[in-house]
């Protein structure tokens, strides 16, 4: 979602200009834009809405397996450019930004039914315009409505009005979508150049005609990726060897575990899914190779039914039972898919994966002989990348798995003693799983397999790795196990996961982090009581900590993840409000800049405060790891408030030390100066952050953990 302000904006592309409705009182304004021009003006909070999703090295879950699986690479400062997080989005019920999430829902819709109004004519296109005019300004309303204080039904009315809004909009959107297939293309537009500046095409595809072109957008905003040109390609078809050269050189014993093969999908392209079968059948050695299980998490793509069972009927009919399919009758989403799959398991070792890989040349003898040596190790293989739009193979660096502390995994530079082994077949010690790994079929159940009492996808994978070092067995990344991941350019069929994964986080932070589950409230922007998300019975999951005799959290981090960054003196984190404008909260502003600003309250990462014991105020994501860029830190200079790395203002002794209590000022200890609101008309919402002396304006922030005493 575009950042918001008092004039909302919606950005739409179409073929060769862009269309920026601009939200007025009581009417839509529409205006052309070149390509360039004004687009560049959104390119800022573009790059912040990027940094706010991702983070640095940030995986938010590549893969899709099912409802957005993470296996695989994303190097792009994510593990899938784009990411399914959406934004992140804090809040409890009764707060504001709880109240707004219903107008998120509605801001959604209304950015959909707006494009496609652009698309239709006549009367039909002023209609809906008129329409979508009417529902947003009746939104805008009970938004308005939310922010002042009033009893608990007035919200609940606003609520349910909101909601009907909603339904109302889900229904116009089905309608406008039909008449969009009904009515028949115009001549012209039959014969334009179509979509143009869609990023399928910016290095493949220029030779296409218009109506080859069309086709392969449909398919690409279907699948994420260039099904198009997948069925097109070969199934067997060849990969450059990636591994380190010395593992042409590793010789491994004659008896091996046999394993059987895992993928997990939900309309995925046929030929993408069969690539990735005749891959594993392909490279892996025969003898080691006991099954491939198909589970099917409730697809609806006829493709993946008549002619997918004709495929394994012929598959089956030269090598019977090979091949195996689970179809659900319901979408479980990716963690109990995962376990289903391994109830059909059957060989001593299980591999779970994506359907949209391709296995390189010795993948498995290097994994099977770890878990032969020690039955208590998981193995994830080393990934590289399929290029989404036009299937080429980028390679990429050897890295270890991790999180932040919002528990989205990531990817690490390999630890300090792996480097010094200065051999790059090493296996490399890793805290987590990315979410595509191989195990002993007996030790996953002992350990516990996954989550189940989890949703749909997210944090199931962190979850494992810590589960699975605090209670005696280790993870490993296999540099000599090379495995080509799909990253998808968007996640086209699956709703916004952040709510799941917040809400997995939380289930993990529980039963696993002990004291330190402060720090996953803290980052998600959640109070630690009465945070008002249920995250299901976790009596079982604690049983079996307590059954396995499991490490403590604090040996995890000291022993196994020292790069991790721990933040213990944090004593009240959230947003950050003036009394003298309540509805706006201090912010980090653009990347681009150090200034800190005051824009609406949303509650979103850019408005992320942490006050600590030692008088420092942190604005912004929390940094997971050493290795990353810094904290930024509130700093007086020269009479200004900067955003300044938090190391480097205290080697420089700058001013970034501030006197702060709960409905107090905010003072700066050695310049004296107060952080304060001052009206300014040419200031985006009238008011701007600055230094002076102090008038007596009073500041609050959301969560306080510990005494602000100054």
């Amino acid at each position: 979602m575009w950042r918001t302000s008092q004039r909302r904006m919606v950005l739409l592309e179409v073929p060769t200009r862009i269309f920026l409705i601009k939200k007025e009182p009581t009417s839509f304004l529409c205006q052309a834009l070149s390509p360039g021009g004004q687009r560049r003006e959104l390119q800022t909070w573009a790059r912040r809405l990027h940094r706010q999703r991702s983070g640095l090295w940030r995986t938010s879950g590549f893969g899709d397996s099912g409802a957005g699986a993470p296996c695989g690479p994303g190097r792009a400062r994510g593990c899938e450019r784009g990411g399914a997080r959406g934004a992140r989005r804090g809040g409890v019920p009764g707060s504001s930004i709880w109240r707004r999430e219903p107008r998120m829902v509605c801001t959604r819709k209304t950015k959909t039914l707006v494009s496609t109004c652009v698309i239709l004519s006549g009367m039909t296109n002023i209609i809906c315009l008129l329409y979508v005019g009417w529902v947003t300004n009746y939104i805008a309303s009970v938004y308005v409505r939310g922010q002042e204080p009033a009893p608990d039904k007035k919200l609940e009315e606003d609520k349910g009005d909101t909601l009907k809004i909603i339904e109302r909009l889900d229904h116009l959107e089905n309608v406008i979508k039909q008449h969009i297939q009904e009515a028949p293309a115009k001549p012209e537009e039959a014969e334009a150049e179509p979509f143009t500046d869609s990023s399928l095409f910016a290095h493949w595809g220029q030779d296409l005609s218009p109506e080859g072109r069309r086709v392969a957008l449909k398919q690409f905003q279907y699948y994420g990726y260039n099904a198009y040109l997948s069925d097109r390609l070969p199934l067997d078809r060849p990969l450059p060897d990636l591994r380190p050269s010395g593992c042409r050189n590793l010789s491994f014993p004659d008896s091996l575990p046999e394993v059987s093969i895992v993928f997990i999908f939900v309309n995925e392209a046929l030929s993408v899914l069969l690539r990735s079968i005749h891959s594993a059948m392909k490279r892996t050695p025969p003898h080691l190779l006991k099954e491939i299980i198909l589970v099917d998490d409730n697809s609806s793509n006829e493709e993946l039914k008549e002619k997918l069972t004709e495929y394994v009927d012929k598959v089956n009919g030269q090598k019977p039972g090979f091949i195996k399919v689970v179809r659900h009758s319901k979408q479980e989403g990716l963690i109990r898919s995962r376990v289903s799959g391994w109830r059909a398991a059957t060989a001593p070792v299980v591999a779970l994966f994506d359907a949209h890989v391709e296995f390189n040349v010795g993948w498995a003898e290097p994994v099977l002989t770890r878990i032969k040596e020690n039955r208590k190790r998981i193995i994830s293989p080393s990934f590289d990348n399929i290029k989404y739009d036009n299937f080429e193979i980028e390679e990429y660096p050897l890295a270890a798995q991790g999180f932040d502390w919002e528990l989205w995994c990531r990817y690490l530079n390999p630890p300090k003693a792996w480097w010094k082994l200065e051999n790059s077949t090493a296996p490399i010690r890793s805290p987590a799983l990315i979410g595509c790994f191989i195990v002993d079929r007996q030790y996953f159940q002992e350990i516990g397999l996954l989550d189940e009492g989890m949703e749909v996808y997210g944090g199931e994978n962190v979850e494992l790795g810590i589960r699975v070092w605090q209670c005696g067995g280790s993870v490993e990344v296999l540099p000599c196990s090379r495995i080509a991941h799909i990253e998808r350019a968007h996640k086209p069929y699956t709703e916004d996961l952040t709510a799941h994964v917040r809400r997995n986080a939380l289930r993990v932070a529980e039963v696993w982090m002990d004291e330190f589950k402060s720090h996953v409230y803290m980052a998600w922007n959640i109070p630690q009581e009465d945070s008002g998300i249920d995250i299901g019975d976790i009596t079982a999951r604690k049983a079996l900590r307590k059954q396995l005799q499991c490490k403590t959290f604090r040996w995890y981090l000291v022993s196994v993840y020292p790069e991790m960054r721990m933040y213990s003196d944090i004593i009240a984190y959230g947003v950050l409000q003036n009394s003298l404008k309540t509805d706006l909260c201090l912010d980090q502003g653009p990347d681009t800049e150090n200034v800190p600003i005051v824009y609406i309250c949303h509650g979103m990462t850019p408005q992320n405060v942490y006050y600590t014991s030692s008088q420092q105020i942190h604005v912004g994501i929390l940094s997971p790891t050493v290795d990353d860029d810094d904290n930024r830190c509130l700093v007086d200079v020269n009479s200004r408030p900067r955003l300044i790395e938090c190391s480097y203002a205290k080697a420089k002794r700058m001013k970034l030390h501030w006197q702060f209590s709960q409905g107090g000022p905010i003072q700066n200890r050695k310049s004296k100066r107060c952080l304060e609101l001052q009206e300014n008309s040419d200031a985006e919402f009238g008011f701007q952050l600055v230094l002076q002396r102090c008038s007596g304006q009073h500041w609050s922030i959301t969560n306080v953990l510990r005494s602000l005493a100054s």
